[in-house]
């Protein structure tokens, strides 16, 4: 079962960035779709990003796009995302999650869709 671990997360003024860490445990990290999803408090886990295993496809949340950018290292077993214009809104704890498959899935914004999670790192957006 692969390992995998957030960092990055912190408090931010709004506007700022901040870029999350993921790193992987497994050497088959490359075979696989990764995901960034995060939980507001009292609210239910959201997909923000994913990105295939050789990095050539994404998808975005719709109120992240252009502000946000995930990419990925297969050398280093990390998957990234770097967040720019921050809006309170975008508290949350974010977590990183494995697909079950190379491909981004026709539903991969579904948590089911992945296998494996990280524990999340928390990001809160405040002046």
């Amino acid at each position: 079962q692969i390992q995998l671990h957030e960092s990055g997360g912190g408090l931010v003024q709004p506007g700022g960035s901040l870029r999350l860490s993921c790193a992987a445990s497994a050497v088959t990290f490359s075979i696989y779709a990764m995901g960034w999803f995060r939980q507001a408090q009292g609210k239910e886990r959201e997909f923000v990003a994913c990105i295939s295993g050789n990095g050539d496809n994404t998808r975005y949340l719709e109120s992240v796009k252009g502000r946000f950018t995930i990419s990925r290292d297969n050398a280093k077993n990390t998957v990234y995302l770097q967040m720019n214009s921050l809006r309170p809104e975008d508290t949350a704890v974010y977590f990183c999650a494995q697909a079950r498959i190379r491909s981004v899935a026709i539903r991969y914004y579904a948590s089911s869709q992945y296998a494996d999670w990280g524990q999340g790192t928390q990001v809160t957006v405040s002046s």
